[in-house]
């Protein structure tokens, strides 16, 4: 695994020096006593989206390895679409392939989000994953969580509902293992959009969505008490389009921004960016560099 170095900033002041390995953040993003999450979570800077793909990659990796020795024996992502699908298609398959094909029998799959869509059409996001990843990874098809796009976009998120609480029977919310989030240049998240009666919502575990601001307008969403329920949820944002909004959230902590409202009951909170989402930013982070 390779190294890299890291350095608490404020801005662009570095005031602390340390190296740890790549992608080593649950549980508890694993750092020292000393280096404890400030309030919006624990930031984490890469020079580029390529080396913030690595690290997520091996971050996943070893999330699962972990949960798997853990005492329920399985590991459950949920996965969000957008870039994420290219950089995890990258380097997640290299990154778990160490741990052999017969550990992915016990990876429970499922996504924050899905568009009402064919999952032949362009904006599935499950269709993206399953051309780019899943063809990579030996997961079976039982253990991938989807949405049936032929139903009414109410039935499609009561179906994907059940499935959830099958899938994790005994919770009284599903808690992921681990959730990976984007965020969106309004501050949405999944498809809980700023303003949005969703992000009230408190009994539905999926809710339907039918009048996105952001095409298609059909969709079904995780709600706010399943991310919130989470062992560990990780944003990750990447480019100058996303930098002003995350100036919102992380330092002016404008908390009715639904990204803000992810704040995960007993979980870890970590933010993945590069340089150019970060650009803004004057709180403090961790800075990673390859060496």
């Amino acid at each position: 695994m390779a190294l890299a170095q890291s350095a608490r900033t404020h801005g662009s002041s570095a005031v602390a020096q340390a190296h740890w390995r790549t992608g080593l953040c649950p549980e508890r993003c694993r750092l020292p006593a000393a280096m404890a999450a400030p309030a919006p979570g624990l930031i984490s800077v890469f020079s580029s989206p390529q080396e913030l793909g690595a690290s997520l990659a091996q971050l996943v990796a070893q999330r699962a390895a972990s949960c798997l020795e853990g005492n329920r024996g399985r590991f459950a992502l949920g996965l969000s679409g957008g870039s994420l699908v290219s950089m995890l298609a990258r380097d997640l398959p290299a990154a778990t392939a160490p741990a052999g094909p017969a550990s992915f029998a016990r990876w429970t799959l499922g996504f924050c989000d899905e568009r009402l869509v064919p999952f032949d059409h362009a904006e599935s996001t499950y269709g993206l994953y399953r051309t780019h990843l899943l063809s990579k990874l030996p997961i079976p098809d039982s253990q991938v969580l989807t949405i049936d796009p032929a139903l009414p976009v109410e039935d499609a998120a009561e179906d994907y509902a059940r499935k959830l609480r099958q899938a994790f029977q005994g919770d009284t919310v599903p808690v992921f293992d681990l959730l990976i989030l984007g965020v969106g240049p309004d501050g949405h998240t999944c498809s809980l959009f700023p303003g949005h009666p969703l992000l009230q919502e408190r009994e539905k575990i999926v809710a339907p969505i039918g009048d996105s601001p952001k095409p298609p307008p059909q969709r079904v969403t995780l709600t706010l008490p399943v991310l919130n329920a989470a062992q560990s949820v990780i944003f990750v944002a990447t480019g100058e389009g996303k930098a002003a909004v995350l100036k919102r959230i992380l330092e002016d902590q404008e908390g009715a921004l639904p990204a803000a409202m992810v704040q995960p009951r007993t979980g870890a909170l970590c933010w993945f960016l590069d340089e150019a989402a970060a650009r803004l930013l004057s709180v403090p982070f961790e800075k990673h560099s390859t060496l």
